[in-house]
């Protein structure tokens, strides 16, 4: 099927919008809306209003207004969420250098040997090798005007320009187990796997936080392992959904009281949601009664 629709103008974006039913309080400042954010971007947040989903007609009471502070949320949450990834992602990066680099040297990452998939590694020290290339860091330039054997910086040096999602394939290669569950046990978590799939679930999110895509209402490809139970508060309801974004600020919410005790995360993330009453937090896979868990206290 040949695709046939032409651009519109912003005054033809809200009167198709109107056209299908959805009230707007305000055109100029809808216009002025569309102007900054995309109509294809805000459609995301008109979905959710649509009575038919082919034809695009919305619902009776739907508002231009109410897709606009669904947007609002989502860009808070969005921000939120970034700032405690990035926590995450240097605390793991110090233990996975500080763990490995005294069991197996300064080199670990470069050491055929210590890998579980061939592949993977070639993959991994690939990206190392262009992350390193193009780095502006001064602390990388440095070390290669004073040293040109071996061909990598040490751990500590290299894996601090490495992205978040390198790291977290590096943890998942790693062979050595006992090494690999000291830096679990470190974060308060009882083996290697869960922390294996919660790096890539956190990996994958933060990469969605970047290209700032939708957070809310959205099903997550990665999915994080759900412990029945661990060390320090977590959730007794278990049975939620791993593929919403409930159980990913769970993994974050334990992570941070681990890494940043006395954190504001989830009082914060309470606050956020208490500001927008309009937002169906179930389409998070929020269970009803997640605020009486001992994590959300």
């Amino acid at each position: 099927m040949k695709y046939s629709k032409q651009p519109l103008t912003i005054e033809q974006q809200v009167s198709l919008l109107k056209g299908r039913g959805l009230a707007i309080i305000d055109e100029d400042i809808a216009q002025k809306v569309l102007g900054s954010i995309s109509y294809f971007r805000l459609a995301n947040y008109f979905r959710p209003m649509e009575t038919d989903k082919q034809s695009h007609q919305f619902k009776p009471g739907a508002t231009f207004e109410n897709a606009v502070r669904l947007y609002d949320f989502d860009a808070s949450l969005r921000e939120l969420l970034f700032k405690a990834i990035a926590r995450i992602e240097i605390a793991l990066r110090t233990k996975m250098i500080h763990h490995f680099s005294l069991a197996h040297g300064a080199f670990w990452f470069a050491d055929k040997s210590l890998s579980r998939e061939e592949k993977l590694f070639q993959e991994n020290l690939g990206n190392v090798e262009r992350e390193l290339h193009r780095t502006k860091e001064e602390f990388i330039k440095d070390h290669f005007k004073k040293y040109d054997n071996p061909s990598f910086p040490p751990a500590w040096k290299t894996l601090e320009v490495v992205s978040f999602g390198v790291l977290s394939k590096m943890y998942y290669n790693f062979s050595d187990i006992k090494v690999k569950k000291n830096v679990a046990r470190s974060l308060d978590l009882p083996q290697h796997k869960i922390l294996e799939s919660w790096a890539a679930s956190l990996a994958a999110l933060r990469n969605c936080c970047a290209h700032h895509a939708r957070m809310w209402n959205r099903s997550y490809p990665v999915t994080p392992a759900i412990p029945v139970k661990l060390k320090n508060a977590w959730i007794s309801h278990t049975a939620v959904a791993d593929n919403k974004l409930y159980i990913q600020l769970c993994c974050i919410a334990y992570l941070l009281n681990n890494i940043l005790p006395g954190n504001t995360f989830t009082q914060t993330l309470k606050d956020l949601i208490a500001a927008y009453p309009n937002v169906d937090v179930a389409a998070m896979g929020f269970p009803s009664d997640w605020e009486t868990e001992a994590l959300w206290q």
